[in-house]
C-alpha cells in the first residue's frame, strides 16, 4: 500500500531509492493524460508564457525545471485551471487535475481529519468554485471561512457532489495512503513542515485525479522529509497517475523525473530525458542546465529553438515540440 511510503515502517537506510526511469515506449502505450498546447499568459503589457506545450502520460513524472522567475508557477496555475490562458488549450478539465500549491493550503486550527472532511464536503461544487490563487480571502486565516493561502488544493473544484459515505471513504483512504492515520486527530498546526505538506497533498488527491500538479513541493522540507514525500509521489506514479512538479533544484529533477522541461523566460528551452540533457555536458546535468539558461538569456528577443534530443541519442520517442519560442517571460 502507498501508506508504506509515509508510515512508520518506511526504510530509513541512508542509501537512496532507485530512480524511476520507465522506458518512453511504455509510457507512450499507456497514452497521454495531460496535453496542453500553445499556452500564452500575459499580465498587462508583460508576456509571461509564450506558446508553451506540456504533455504527460499515465505513470510519468515530469519536472518543470527553471530558474526563479521563469514562469513555472504561472504555467502550473494554467494547467490547474486557477488562471485562464490568453491563448492555447489545456486538454484536461480542471476538475480532473489535483493541484498542490507550494505552501500548505490547509487550516492549522483544524485536525488532519477535519481538514480532509472539510475539503471532501467542498468537493463537488460548480466548476471553478474553489478560491482562485488571486482571489481575496474572507474570514480569518485559520477559519474554514477563509481561503487558504495560494488557493485550496483542487478537491474543492469538482463537479458532482459525493455522498456522505463516499466522503468518509475518501477521507479514510487518504489517511491510510498518506500515512496520516496516527495523526488524524492532531491539529495541523502541531505537525512538522513535512507533515503539513502530507496533508496538503492528501487534500489534493481526495478526488483520485489522474493528474497531480505540485508547485515546488519540497522547497520547505528537510532531506528526510523530502525523501519520504518522494517515496509517496513516485508511488502515485507507479499506480498510474501523471505527476508534474516544478522545481529549480536540478538534482531533484534528475533523480525523480522521467521527462524534464526546462523553462527559461517563459519558453521551453529543452524537453526530454534527464540523461540525454546531461549528455550535452559530459553527463553533468547542472552544467547543462546552467549553460542552457545562460545561453537562452543571451540569445536576445526571439531566444533559441527548443533543444530536443534525437531518438537515436535517447532511445525514446520524444513526441511533439515543447514550445514556440517568442518574446520574453517571467
Amino acid at each position: 500500500m502507498l501508506c508504506s511510503y509515509y508510515g512508520h515502517n518506511v526504510n530509513r537506510s541512508s542509501s537512496p531509492p532507485e530512480r524511476r526511469d520507465p522506458p518512453r515506449a511504455t509510457l507512450s502505450r499507456i497514452g497521454r493524460v495531460l496535453h496542453a498546447e500553445g499556452l500564452v499568459r500575459r499580465y498587462g503589457d508583460r508576456t509571461v508564457l509564450h506558446g508553451v506545450d506540456v504533455h504527460a502520460a499515465a505513470g510519468e513524472v515530469v519536472a518543470i525545471l527553471g530558474p526563479n522567475g521563469a514562469g513555472k508557477t504561472t504555467l502550473l496555475s494554467l494547467l490547474a485551471g486557477l488562471q485562464d490562458a490568453d491563448a492555447g488549450t489545456v486538454g484536461r478539465p480542471a476538475r480532473e487535475v489535483g493541484w498542490i500549491p507550494q505552501q500548505p493550503a490547509v487550516y492549522r486550527r483544524l485536525t488532519v481529519r477535519e481538514n480532509l472532511e472539510l475539503f471532501a464536503r467542498l468537493d463537488g461544487g460548480a466548476p471553478g468554485g474553489a478560491a482562485r490563487a488571486d482571489a481575496p480571502s474572507t474570514g480569518t486565516p485559520d477559519s474554514p471561512e477563509a481561503s487558504p493561502p495560494g488557493g485550496p488544493p483542487t478537491s474543492a473544484r469538482r463537479r458532482s457532489k459525493p455522498t456522505r459515505v463516499e466522503r468518509r471513504e475518501r477521507v479514510d483512504r487518504m489517511l491510510d495512503e498518506a500515512g496520516l492515520r496516527d495523526r488524524a486527530d492532531d491539529l495541523v498546526g502541531t505537525l512538522s513542515g513535512g507533515g503539513q505538506q502530507r496533508v496538503n497533498i492528501a487534500v489534493g488527491l481526495l478526488a483520485d485525479p489522474p493528474v497531480v500538479l505540485l508547485d515546488e513541493p519540497s522547497s520547505s522540507l528537510d532531506p528526510r522529509q523530502r525523501e519520504r514525500m518522494w517515496r509517496f509521489l513516485t508511488g502515485l506514479a507507479t499506480a498510474g497517475r501523471a505527476v508534474v512538479f516544478s522545481t529549480h533544484d536540478v538534482a531533484e529533477a534528475e533523480r525523480y523525473a522521467d521527462t524534464i522541461l526546462v523553462l527559461v523566460e517563459g519558453r521551453i528551452a529543452y524537453a526530454g530525458a534527464p540523461t540525454a540533457f546531461a549528455a550535452t555536458a559530459d553527463g553533468d546535468l547542472l552544467r547543462a542546465f546552467v549553460d542552457l539558461v545562460e545561453g537562452t538569456s543571451d540569445a536576445g528577443e526571439d531566444g533559441p529553438a527548443v533543444r530536443r534530443p534525437s531518438s537515436a541519442h535517447t532511445g525514446r520517442d520524444m513526441g511533439p515540440p515543447g514550445s514556440s519560442p517568442t518574446g520574453d517571460g517571467r
